[in-house]
């Protein structure tokens, strides 16, 4: 039986999990790369991120430009565990599932 508590509720969500999977390929987005890739708002995206910085899965960097500001996203290594286990679990619930 697969204990489904496992995954993580934080990388779980549709909107966090695209941001680690786009993290965990790449090693670092701008915060417009990451809102275009994935389609969301402003508020949205900053939501998320908020949510798995505040987890310690992410740093936010912000580099003062003198046309605008620019925040840059990068998985750190607990996020990059995290998410390893995460996918982890849903190997075994797709091993399982094809049994």
């Amino acid at each position: 039986m697969i204990d489904f508590s496992r995954l993580d509720k934080t990388i779980h969500e549709r909107g966090r999990l695209s941001i680690m999977t786009l993290l965990a390929a790449r090693p670092e987005w701008s915060f417009q790369d990451l809102k275009a890739e994935l389609q969301m708002s402003d508020g949205n995206l900053i939501t998320h991120l908020r949510t798995l910085q505040d987890a310690g899965f992410i740093t936010l960097s912000k580099l003062s430009t003198p046309s605008r500001p620019q925040t840059t996203c990068t998985l750190t290594p607990e996020g990059r565990h995290a998410f390893t286990r995460y996918l982890a679990v849903l190997e075994e619930i797709v091993a399982a599932a094809r049994n």
